[in-house]
């Protein structure tokens, strides 16, 4: 099918410096949890994306030096020659398809705490080390300046010779040294790299000269800056000093790559934040530049990125979890597929891989993390290798994945849904506060399964055990879901919770069948993501008196690994919520509940109408447990009915299965590693 031609605009070349990009899509860097432990997964996941069509791609940060170790963190290290090679591999694969490969040196200062090298961390004045451990970095002397310009340089150099197009001189999220000396509540230094922004500039203005000098002619280089730290007065504004400091060197980098501080800000989520934000932020800056700007705004829409263009806002659509939800984003854009884009929903299920030093995952593409593992490709997959028949009862997003997979394989597929809507436990979900994005999961996988002829939907059709030995499928694939535990069995209360007879205790399972609550509810969480906060966010919402008690020490907990569990708190304490942290809920009755500290077994009360338990769920899995005995040539559970997690976790086991089917089990490990090489060179002596 054509590209549509108002999208033309999206596809033209771009000159940056001294190199051209093939047309405006740009993968912005991105972390990504593989980096230096997992290079080979690291550069294959890059080439899919050139071959999707991005014509910019970018690697994470990448140190340069071990004064500034990121250990454990799974990034970028180009510290010597030796680690050249892995780069090497990276920009070969997006070369293959006339991509350019852009890299991001970084040297982290006050955010990296050197574990690994044990080197005293470094910093424009004496600050502790940014989080909770007991460090202090040194104040950098002239010789310490000195020695970052020259690393920066040879790393540039590497990086050179390990084939990158494009090189960043990163002053980004407060997450390098060179905003620090940047900043102005991190820099107090007096000498002539401290006090006005053009002497706090210096540093930076060094190491880009350096940069231009060593590579500029065959590479181009770009600025990474953060131009409001959302901060006030305290900090960059795009108002104040962020904007003084890109009219400072508007036209001395070849490309600006422009967003907001600090990365919880610029990454949030679809829950806090609509796409396209960012652009209050930084429209002003191709007003003051002749150079080529990139921004991000989690742009899935070709007609949003169209108007950011032509109404002169951004030279490139940035993009880092766009690129990560779809790898072909371009590319069906060019071909006239826009239907077919798989939208990023803006969980930061991929961040969390990152914040956990595990390899990036994604709740929309379960191939994120898997290129050279598995050997997965985002859009193609193997054809059948037989003519079996599929029935897939539930319509989740793990039976739903799993049925548009094997649809792609062409098999012929039966997905039969208890309910009259197709989405499982995303149904109620995508109706709660801000979570409205995440339905595109269920969207998305009922159109594509729309366009298949071999893949027939069935509503309100449940099935039992007979109904399903009748149907006759070679494979029977159960999707079925799970339920939240009803007795308060989770982490904290293994064998459940004191709760009397009369007492009104509800699960979440209960709010979307809107059962109506008796005020004061306590909600206790117990299951530490989003869900626990939430609903105590719509209960207060609906005029109910809210108290929220978790046994962590702070709301949805592991929410710091999706970047909200800071705007999640300060919302609930906004709305009015009562919130106990580090207590556990020991006993409901019908108008109290008891709480035990966590730390001295202290107990408290508090009046309670209602209850409502977040702590584990329970499989479906009646009907499979029946079935087991029925004698069926192929029976599997997928998703929550198998171990309920997340929605990433569902779509990943049915794509999985989907892959799985009718192929020879794996033997042994069932994916490729990446294994450290011994050296030679022991210690010798006593």
């Amino acid at each position: 099918m054509p590209r549509d031609p108002h999208y033309d605009i999206l596809f033209e070349p771009v000159q940056i410096g001294p190199v051209t990009a093939r047309n405006r899509f740009y993968q912005v860097p991105h972390c990504n949890g593989m980096g230096r432990k997992f290079p080979s997964s690291m550069a294959a996941m890059r080439r899919t994306k050139a071959m999707g069509g991005w014509a910019v791609i970018c690697t994470e940060e990448v140190e340069i030096h071990p004064s500034a170790d990121h250990t454990p963190w799974a990034g970028g290290r180009l510290w010597e020659d030796r680690d050249i090679p892995y780069f090497a591999r990276m920009c070969e694969g997006i070369h293959e398809f006339d991509s350019l490969a852009g890299i991001e040196l970084n040297h982290a200062g006050v955010t990296s705490t050197n574990r690994y090298s044990r080197m005293p961390p470094l910093a424009p004045s004496a600050i502790p080390v940014v989080g909770h451990d007991p460090l202090q970095a040194r104040e950098m002397d002239m010789s310490d300046i000195r020695e970052l310009r020259r690393w920066h340089r040879e790393a540039a150099l590497r990086a050179r010779d390990a084939g990158f197009d494009l090189i960043y001189v990163y002053a980004g999220h407060q997450l390098s040294t060179l905003s620090h000396f940047l900043s102005p509540y991190r820099n107090r230094r007096t000498d002539a790299y401290g006090g006005s922004l053009e002497n706090r500039a210096r540093l930076f203005r060094e190491v880009l000269e350096d940069t231009k000098e060593a590579v500029g002619d065959t590479m181009a280089v770009a600025i990474r800056f953060s131009v409001d730290e959302l901060m006030g007065e305290q900090g960059f504004t795009s108002a104040g000093e962020g904007r003084d400091f890109i009219e400072m060197i508007a036209d001395v980098p070849d490309l600006w790559d422009v967003n907001i501080s600090s990365w919880e800000n610029d990454s949030a989520t679809s829950r806090f934040k609509s796409s396209g934000f960012q652009d209050d932020y930084v429209s002003f800056v191709k007003q003051v530049t002749s150079k080529p700007v990139v921004g991000v705004g989690r742009y899935t829409s070709p007609d949003t990125m169209v108007s950011m263009v032509k109404n002169g806002h951004l030279d490139f659509i940035g993009a880092a979890r766009p690129s990560i939800a779809d790898p072909f984003l371009p590319k069906k854009i060019e071909e006239g597929r826009i239907e077919d884009i798989r939208e990023c929903i803006g969980c930061n299920i991929c961040v969390s891989g990152d914040q956990s030093f595990a390899p990036i995952r994604c709740t929309q593409n379960p191939t994120m993390g898997e290129e050279w593992r598995k050997g997965w490709h985002p859009e193609t997959i193997a054809r059948k290798t037989s003519d079996d028949t599929v029935l897939i009862i539930g319509g989740g997003p793990a039976g739903l994945e799993c049925a548009r997979a094997l649809g792609l394989r062409g098999y012929g597929v039966t997905l039969a849904e208890a309910s009259s809507q197709l989405g499982g436990r995303l149904v109620h979900e995508r109706g709660l506060p801000g979570l409205a994005e995440w339905g595109r999961v269920v969207d998305y996988r009922t159109y594509q399964i729309s366009q298949m002829a071999n893949v027939h939907t069935y509503l309100d059709s449940a099935m039992d055990a007979l109904q399903v030995a009748e149907f006759g499928a070679d494979h029977v694939i159960l999707a079925t879901g799970s339920t939240w535990d009803r007795l308060g069995i989770g982490r904290e209360n293994p064998l459940g919770i004191t709760l009397a007879t009369d007492a009104t205790v509800l699960t979440p399972d209960d709010i979307f069948a809107g059962t109506v609550v008796q005020s004061p509810v306590v909600v206790f969480d117990d299951d530490h993501y989003f869900l626990g906060g939430l609903l105590a966010e719509k209960l207060r919402a609906d005029g109910n008196s809210v108290t929220y008690v978790t046994p962590a020490t702070e709301v949805s907990s592991w929410t710091h690994n999706t970047l909200e569990q800071q705007k999640i708190q300060a919302r609930l304490m906004e709305m009015g919520v009562q919130i106990i942290t580090s207590h556990n809920l020991s006993q409901v009755s019908a108008d109290e509940a008891v709480l035990t500290c966590g730390y001295t077994g202290a107990q408290r009360t508090l009046d309670c109408g209602a209850a409502l338990l977040i702590t584990m769920r329970h499989p479906v899995d009646s009907l499979y447990t029946t079935l087991l005995g029925a004698n069926l040539p192929s029976l599997t559970r997928i998703g929550d009915a198998l171990a309920p997690s997340t929605i990433a976790a569902a779509v990943y086991s049915g794509h999985l299965c989907a892959r799985e089917l009718g192929e020879p089990p794996s033997d042994g490990v069932p994916f490729k590693r990446e294994l450290t090489a011994l050296s030679s060179d022991f210690p010798t002596g006593a």
